[in-house]
């Protein structure tokens, strides 16, 4: 079994443009949109951080563990590895995680709609500084093909993850808070600039 993920998002300006851009290119709607609430896990020294590795648990419509590495950019696509699985109970994960000497480091949350073009899929995430979308597909040949086709500017293609641009923000803007929240944004505009990124629909 192949554990690569490969993707690349775009910071979008208008995002029910590109959903109804997507029902016109025949893309099917898999998942409606759902709040999803991630817990980002470590140790008390930060050693899946310091190795470039993560582990998170995620709730959605229902509960994921998600285990990545090996974070590489491949022609502005990053790829690494992935593994994720099912868990019948969040909080009980949650609980096994912390007996195992993992601890919350980091809560993020967005909503997000996922689409499906054939073997790629395509996901339109709400974050609480700004709206994106994913492509992920199994070689870069279908992901630049599909932005394309969704008239996205390549160049402008992020290659950063969205706790990096949250910390992007954080130092621009001075932030004090830790968690990538609704609630913790609610004051705030945020412009492509705090993240060091520029609209691909524009």
């Amino acid at each position: 079994m192949d554990y690569q993920e490969r993707e690349i998002k775009f910071y979008i300006q208008d995002l029910a443009a590109l959903a109804e851009r997507l029902r016109v290119c025949g893309a099917q709607l898999t998942r409606e949109r759902t709040l999803e609430r991630n817990l980002r896990l470590d140790t008390e020294d930060s050693s899946l951080y310091k190795e470039g590795r993560l582990l998170r648990l995620r709730q959605d419509d229902r509960a994921h563990v998600t285990y990545k590495a090996n974070a590489r950019v491949e022609s502005g696509v990053i790829a690494r590895t992935e593994i994720e699985i099912t868990v019948d109970n969040f909080a009980v994960a949650q609980k096994l995680f912390e007996a195992l000497g993992y601890h919350v480091v980091v809560i993020y949350e967005k909503y997000r709609t996922v689409y499906r073009l054939g073997d790629v899929q395509v996901t339109l995430d709400e974050m609480p500084f700004g709206d994106f979308i994913e492509i992920e597909a199994p070689n870069n040949v279908l992901i630049e093909g599909v932005a394309q086709m969704l008239g996205l500017d390549w160049l402008k293609g992020i290659a950063t993850n969205y706790l990096g641009l949250f910390e992007i923000a954080r130092s621009k803007r001075g932030f004090t808070f830790k968690d990538l929240t609704f609630d913790n944004f609610r004051d705030f505009a945020i412009f492509p600039e705090d993240m060091s990124v520029q609209p691909g629909d524009k």
